[in-house]
């Protein structure tokens, strides 16, 4: 199930240097502890607010280090990530806006963001799937496509690529590749 999602996030990835990433919502560590050899990172670290999902990724052979942390209060300094990333993890964020802000925070200029995450086409259906969540105990936003790009944007970055992820279910609730640019600081 997550294969897909991870492929497309290593091929984005692999387009640009990045020495340091930071994975928010790394969940078990799948795709984190494969990060230091897939992209040659001097640091790579693995944050996700589940002490359980981040006891699963530290038995894992690697050299990533794990933090456990809130999306919107990262302990990071300014300006010190060439990357983060968010893969299927973004739609738990109880405030997906703060996290944004913050992802920008310690993103340095011209720094990457990249969120995979389900973006149902229409409004009424992120609508539907957020009242069964809901009811279910574990409620999800799942933005749409449109939403995604107006959240990235209102949190400051610009939006580079926005890129279809094929996997199964895709066709009923698709996922996507957004990637976005921490803008260059403006100098007054």
């Amino acid at each position: 199930m997550y294969r897909p999602v991870h492929a497309a996030v290593l091929r984005e990835l692999r387009t640009a240097e990045c020495t340091r990433v930071l994975d928010v919502g790394c969940g078990t560590g799948n795709l984190t502890a494969r990060l230091p050899d897939a992209t040659g990172a001097d640091l790579v670290a693995g944050c996700d607010f589940s002490l359980g999902m981040l006891q699963q990724a530290s038995s894992k052979p690697t050299t990533v280090v794990w933090v456990q942390t809130d999306a919107a209060r990262l302990p990071v300094r300014t300006s010190s990530v060439d990357t983060v990333l968010s893969t299927e993890s973004f739609h738990w964020f109880p405030d997906p806006d703060a996290a944004l802000v913050e992802f920008k925070r310690v993103l340095r200029p011209q720094g990457r963001l990249m969120v995979a995450v389900v973006n149902p086409r229409l409004r009424v259906t992120a609508s539907v799937v957020r009242a069964g969540s809901t009811l279910l105990g574990a409620p999800a936003r799942w933005p749409t496509r449109a939403e995604i790009v107006d959240r990235i944007e209102n949190a400051g970055f610009r939006l580079r690529s926005q890129s279809r992820i094929m996997r199964a279910g895709g066709l009923l609730l698709p996922t996507f590749l957004t990637v976005a640019v921490k803008p260059a600081e403006q100098r007054e």
